[in-house]
């Protein structure tokens, strides 16, 4: 069995959590969490990759296991959960790394790639959205365009809207855990849980003109990618993986017959599919080739 490490850091006055496991001196990938969940999306991914790679999966500051400072006393945008992310980076001494995205993890991912692009040596996006073709119609269009009404936001954050996200687009939903969506739904009913996700849901539309950087970011590094999706995800739909080719003409990509959380029932394909990729393209893979 891998051993994963459950642990803490301080940045910026906020204790961060996050889980580590691996060879301190394998290539490093950071897993980015998604909306509504933590770092508990990856606890089957992180052993499955952890053999070769020094994984690490931060909890955003109000989600998880972090800190969760209430909406009146932090002000909760991708902004500051990026450098939030990134300074728990820095303060665990990770100077290179490979970065998966999902959900909003790719907004947070993004900014710290964008702007630190030598640090990152390869992307892995699972529903991980940076095109305008990714977005899904009606409500996804609509929290991209920042015009959803509160109470618009207070249904996303609802049990039925968690547990649609899991389940939406997965030809045997036998195959995903109810412990998934009862985990999230905790985290969001702790007091002050939800207003803190609404805040960054409603924060949102300001990725969207963040989008040509992004794009701009990609052509000009060329950073490896791998997009890997669930290519009946009604949210960022697959238009917004194939959009990737655009700028990145070599990326590699593949659409799995599942939803937004595709881990959930696909993880071997994903694992396999991770593995395959970072190994033909991260430096100092010790078993690559």
């Amino acid at each position: 069995m891998v051993a994963v490490h459950h642990r803490y850091a301080t940045v910026a006055g906020h204790r961060l959590f996050y889980r580590e496991a691996g060879p301190a001196d394998a290539p490093t990938i950071v897993l980015l969490h998604g909306f509504p969940t933590s770092s508990h999306m990856y606890r089957h991914l992180i052993p499955a990759l952890a053999d070769r790679y020094h994984v690490v999966a931060p909890d955003y500051l109000g989600a998880g296991a972090s800190d969760a400072p209430p909406v009146g006393e932090f002000t909760y945008t991708f902004d500051a959960l990026a450098e939030l992310t990134l300074g728990l980076l820095d303060e665990i001494g990770l100077d290179r790394f490979a970065l998966y995205i999902q959900d909003f993890g790719a907004p947070v991912g993004l900014r710290i790639a964008a702007g630190n692009p030598e640090r990152v040596t390869a992307i892995v996006t699972q529903n991980g959205n940076a095109y305008v073709d990714g977005l899904g119609e009606g409500l996804p269009q609509r929290l991209a365009a920042g015009t959803l009404s509160e109470d618009d936001l207070r249904g996303m954050v609802s049990l039925e809207a968690t547990k649609a996200q899991y389940l939406d687009g997965v030809p045997d939903p036998e195959l995903v855990s109810p412990d998934v969506w009862i985990h999230d739904q905790a985290l969001l009913d702790r007091p002050g849980g939800a207003e803190i996700q609404m805040a960054l849901l409603a924060d949102y539309h300001h990725n969207i003109g963040l989008y040509p950087k992004f794009h701009e970011y990609f052509r000009t590094s060329g950073v490896p990618l791998l997009a890997v999706w669930g290519g009946n995800d009604g949210i960022f739909i697959a238009d917004g993986a194939r959009a990737y080719a655009r700028d990145l003409p070599d990326a590699e990509i593949h659409l799995l017959d599942s939803g937004h959380f595709a881990l959930e029932s696909h993880l071997d394909a994903i694992a396999g599919y991770v593995r395959g990729f970072l190994g033909r393209v991260l430096p100092g893979d010790r078993d690559a080739g």
